[in-house]
């Protein structure tokens, strides 16, 4: 009887230690719950949905050429006085001052010398001046046939040279052939462009972006998406601050912004950036640009506690 005591007692006191482990596990996980619950949300960085330009563009590369040039062949033994190579000459001025003759400059430009360096006998006894007037350059380049409905005078060209990539040129589509190059499958376009301070040397490979297709449309931040597969996708922020994963649809990307063909309105608010901090129906911060987090804030306070 006294044995079947002690093993009652003895399961007893086991039960009531598990119930004690459970019952302050679960105090334990309430406490800890309640209190990291109060945490804020997280500060993200929003954007309003805007209207900008936007283009599509076709990207290629040209030589420059100059308005007008001029050559001439001289013997050495004529020239009197030496010639003054790579500087301005206005027009009427003195190019060659010969035996037999003298040479003016029938435009405003630079003169320049080319050997004949194929030959050596010929350049050794003769040589070819010329004069260029490179205040207005030329391109030519060939399209791509796909593109030939879209290409027309007067288009806007953005060109670039390797001596200078961070300064861009504006140009024009100066002039359009009026067939298709069967050969090449291409069209070919003359390009236009004003180079009165000559930073331009003629014989400069361009890169050449002709614009077409001009639009307004709205506009997000291209660190505003997430892409899945074949779709994309935002995050909207309501006046409650919830956030909505919407589907877009998206168009051509300029300069840090995607186009928005549809899934959005104009003055919407959305997560620009901080995607990864952000879940469907979740509450956030709204910040702009440059705010400090709360979540920085609500960090220091936690550790000033533990101190």
């Amino acid at each position: 009887m006294k044995r079947s005591t002690k093993i009652i007692s003895v399961v007893i006191i086991f039960f009531l230690i598990i119930a004690a482990v459970v019952i302050g596990r679960t105090m334990i996980g309430n406490h800890f719950k309640k209190k990291f619950s109060k945490r804020p949300p997280p500060g993200i960085i929003v954007t309003t949905v805007n209207e900008k330009i936007f283009e599509n563009k076709i990207e290629t590369f040209g030589t420059a050429i100059p308005i007008r040039t001029r050559s001439y062949k001289i013997e050495k033994y004529e020239i009197l006085e030496s010639l003054k190579f790579n500087e301005k000459i206005k027009k009427g001025e003195l190019l060659a001052n010969l035996k037999n003759r003298k040479i003016l400059a029938p435009f405003d430009g630079v003169l320049g010398k080319r050997d004949f360096s194929d030959d050596l006998n010929v350049s050794q006894s003769s040589i070819v001046i010329n004069i260029e007037d490179a205040s207005i350059l030329f391109v030519d380049v060939d399209i791509p046939e796909i593109f030939a409905p879209f290409i027309q005078e007067g288009l806007p060209v953005d060109i670039k040279f390797s001596g200078n990539k961070e300064k861009t040129y504006n140009g024009i589509v100066e002039s359009i052939a009026s067939r298709i190059n069967t050969e090449k499958r291409s069209l070919s376009t003359r390009v236009k462009l004003d180079n009165l301070n000559l930073d331009i040397l003629p014989g400069s490979l361009l890169e050449i972006t002709i614009k077409y297709n001009a639009r307004t449309s709205l506009s997000i931040p291209d660190t505003s998406v997430i892409l899945e597969g074949n779709k994309v996708y935002t995050y909207k922020v309501d006046k409650e601050n919830v956030t909505q994963r919407t589907e877009i649809k998206i168009g051509s990307r300029n300069q840090g912004y995607l186009e928005v063909k549809s899934g959005l309105n104009a003055g919407e608010t959305i997560v620009a950036e901080g995607l990864k901090k952000v879940r469907p129906n979740g509450k956030i911060k709204p910040m702009k640009k440059g705010e400090k987090s709360s979540g920085s804030s609500w960090k220091k306070k936690k550790d000033d506690k533990k101190k």
